[in-house]
């Protein structure tokens, strides 16, 4: 189980494949986790769900005694948290969630539950490294077409291929946000089998792709 400092004072967790079991963040709590879609949908997070789990790709809640989540294998986690406000959000932000807007929406729904921006802080966990992912011209001219700066998180990989840094993708949009400080973990999901789960790895090594890390965070109560 991997911490982050910045979130010491907050219950939470990024599971590896040596230490799956997440009860140790806060024993007793029930685990909240969504069905993820890559999109951009935050649910707001009041009690544990009745049936099947809604589509959504962020949770968010102030209540406490909730373990909220969210699954990954080379996708980024980032668990966020305003302890005076009492908030915190979990959040999948693949690509395709991150470039829609993923994040700002769950500082959106986090904000709505009394929290600031400026007074949030972010752990992005195990994530791909830009050394392990790359990607084609069509993702590289969609990104820079949707912001010119971010040209310099792309650098060249095969012939008509680039090496896209998602972690810094991440942060970068959590830093536009106004978020008040980011943390990243600096794992990479890809180049440690024994640790991490990797969805890129698992299918260039043709092998199963079903495992995932969980990465949790809750409010103490």
């Amino acid at each position: 189980m991997l911490r982050a400092p910045l979130l010491a004072t907050v219950p939470h967790g990024f599971s590896t494949r040596e230490e799956p079991a997440l009860e140790i963040v806060l024993p007793g709590a029930p685990l909240v986790l969504a069905k993820q879609v890559h999109g951009i949908e935050t649910i707001t997070v009041t009690e544990p769900w009745t049936g099947l789990p809604p589509e959504a790709d962020a949770l968010v809640t102030a209540r406490p005694g909730l373990l909220i989540g969210v699954v990954t294998a080379d996708c980024a986690p980032v668990l966020l948290a305003d302890s005076e406000a009492g908030v915190v959000g979990a959040v999948h932000a693949g690509w395709r969630g991150a470039f829609a807007g993923v994040i700002e929406s769950a500082l959106v729904a986090m904000k709505a539950l009394g929290a600031r921006t400026d007074r949030t802080v972010a752990a992005i966990g195990p994530t791909i490294a830009q050394a392990s992912y790359e990607v084609d011209a069509e993702f590289h001219d969609r990104l820079v077409n949707q912001d010119a700066a971010t040209i310099d998180l792309l650098e060249p990989g095969n012939p008509g291929h680039y090496r896209f840094d998602l972690p810094a993708y991440v942060a970068r949009r959590l830093r536009a946000a106004g978020v008040a400080a980011i943390a990243d973990l600096d794992e990479d999901t890809y180049t440690q089998p024994e640790r991490f789960f990797s969805f890129r790895r698992a299918t260039h090594r043709g092998e199963a792709t079903g495992g995932r890390q969980t990465s949790v965070i809750a409010l103490g109560g």
